[in-house]
């Protein structure tokens, strides 16, 4: 039996329609690819965000490069990273950060305190530690899971005038970025990003 998105889920979904709506209109027409940059409040697995944002030709064409065009199409690190709206436990998201924390206690994962204390035994911090990654891993899986619903309900299509991939990564697990944006698209959106990516293996 399969369970729906719960209320922090939810209020991702809502709220992303909101972020779409309000890209510039200027930019619209030019943006390829959505981007979904996942981080934290100084490195606080408790304090996660997804900055909704995307990349445009435009951008493409001043960081490309004769021998190498694809990286500047599809490594995020040439790509708009700044001035995006955040969602997830941030003063940004003032409805979504309640839900998360709320979340986070139902599922038996949210502590108070410093995580690096050297007062707290170094028992407590291992169970920390462990709590940090499972809350960094449900974090991504919401984010995930709003990927997916943006293409299923057709928002991105209704919002931007066509289906666009939506390119997830966090700057703190390279490499990710492929796993996650699979899970995250239709294949047939992705396969100028996956070719690029297989290309680097090569």
């Amino acid at each position: 039996m399969t369970t729906g998105p719960d209320r922090f889920q939810q209020h991702l979904r809502q709220a992303a329609a909101g972020v779409l709506e309000r890209f510039p209109t200027a930019d619209v027409p030019e943006i390829y690819a959505l981007s979904f940059r996942i981080w934290r409040v100084d490195y606080d697995n408790r304090h996660p965000y997804v900055a909704i944002g995307y990349n445009t030709e435009s951008q493409y064409e001043r960081e490309r490069r004769p021998e190498d065009p694809g990286e500047a199409r599809w490594n995020y690190a040439c790509w708009l990273l700044d001035g995006f709206e955040t969602l997830g436990n941030v003063p940004e998201d003032p409805a979504g950060a309640p839900l998360f924390t709320a979340r986070a206690r139902q599922l038996g994962l949210w502590f108070d305190g410093d995580p690096d204390d050297p007062a707290v035994p170094e028992a407590v911090r291992e169970e920390r530690d462990a709590q940090g990654d499972l809350l960094r891993q449900y974090f991504a899986d919401s984010c995930l899971d709003l990927a997916r619903h943006l293409h299923a309900s057709g928002l991105i299509e209704k919002v931007l005038g066509r289906p666009l991939p939506v390119v997830v990564f966090d700057m703190d697990c390279p490499g990710w970025e492929v796993e996650a944006t699979e899970a995250a698209n239709p294949p047939e959106l992705i396969t100028g990003f996956l070719a690029w990516q297989h290309a680097q293996e090569a």
